[in-house]
């Protein structure tokens, strides 16, 4: 029996209930490139990434539509079955209903939309959806080079169809502090002793403001965040080390390696840096892009997003984030997306490919 929902919906509930947390996106994958043969798109699926594409790139640029398949596992608290997509008034529950299978769904009936149609394309249009977008093994820095050449995109994200013109970046650094083990009854003996953890305790207190001379316009200053702490042999020992992990969100008004320079300058610790890839990004100043995105949809704010994407391995393109969905949802028990914004994402998306590309 054909689904009485419209087919963005349809398809965002058939994407909820596979369970593709990542790692495991390959049955999703089949199953968004089945539909796209159905309808006689041209698609590619490959272990980077399923490509589905109308226009020709030789007869102008390419805007990428991207977004990712996977979703994080549901963890506790839900009411309901995670993967049994459920319907209640205006809103569809289920774990990825916003982060991100609204975006693919909208996406991908957007770039139906344009081949049904067979609206004069003067370039491409590619439906780029990776995986493992919520790991450390994003695929989509492989999916970017086997997509030919890309000028644009729209990174599919939960932002209430609001404009992302920015986005933090994510550093991650290693704090160590060194010390002396000894007994603890003899910490007030005197002499070089030095203790690990008041030692590491003296650099978190400098952590506020630390690299806040930079004002980016949109995203503000850079917020350096300790979220870990290790340290301790035993309870009557001076451990010979104590060690904090910094969550940093960066800005583009500094580089990573700024950043780690800035640190082991201003820091009386050792500075191991520990990953730099999630890399901040922004829109270009004189994006055309955006220009076409904000006369599509004129009612739209612009903002800082501090939540990274695989906007990041896009950085190079004129590019914006925005998709249907509340981010504060995404990750949550009971996730859920309004299938308002889904069925406008759709005809969103389609006008402004055929804005950008007329």
């Amino acid at each position: 029996m054909a689904s009485t929902w419209p087919a963005e919906i349809a398809l965002l509930r058939d994407l909820v209930a596979i369970p593709s947390i990542s790692g495991n996106e390959q049955p999703a994958a089949e199953y968004l490139e089945s539909e796209a043969r159905r309808l006689g798109l041209d698609v590619v699926r490959d272990e980077t990434s399923v490509r589905i594409s109308v226009g020709d790139e030789a007869t102008g640029p390419t805007l990428a539509l991207a977004s990712h398949l996977d979703v994080v596992p549901p963890g506790e608290g839900w009411t309901r079955d995670p993967f049994m997509p459920v319907i209640e008034g205006d809103l569809l529950y289920g774990r990825g209903s916003g982060d991100a299978k609204a975006s693919v769904s909208a996406m991908f009936w957007a770039i139906a939309d344009l081949a049904a149609r067979g609206t004069p394309l003067r370039g491409r249009v590619l439906g780029i959806f990776a995986y493992g977008e919520e790991t450390r093994d994003a695929t989509m820095p492989l999916a970017v080079p086997r997509a030919g050449r890309l000028d644009a995109a729209l990174i599919g994200e939960p932002t209430n169809l609001q404009f992302s013109i920015a986005q933090r970046g994510l550093m991650m650094v290693d704090l160590v502090a060194h010390g002396d083990q000894r007994h603890a009854g003899y910490a007030a003996a005197g002499g070089d002793f030095t203790n690990a953890i008041t030692a590491l305790a003296r650099e978190l207190v400098k952590l506020d403001d630390l690299v806040a001379e930079r004002v980016h316009p949109v995203l503000g200053i850079t917020t350096v965040t300790p979220t870990m702490l290790e340290a301790g042999v035993s309870r009557n020992v001076t451990p010979p080390s104590a060690r904090a992990v910094l969550d940093i969100r960066s800005t583009p008004a500094w580089t990573h390696e700024e950043l780690a320079a800035a640190l082991t300058d201003r820091l009386d610790c050792e500075v191991v840096v520990t990953s730099t890839r999630l890399v901040p990004c922004e829109t270009p100043a004189d994006s055309r892009l955006l220009a076409v995105a904000q006369a599509v949809a004129p009612e739209a704010t612009t903002y800082g997003s501090p939540t990274c994407s695989d906007w990041c391995f896009l950085r190079h393109l004129d590019a914006i984030k925005v998709g249907p969905g509340t981010s504060r949802r995404s990750h949550t028990p009971d996730e859920a997306v309004n299938l308002s914004e889904v069925t406008a994402a759709r005809g969103f998306y389609a006008r402004v490919a055929e804005g950008y590309l007329a």
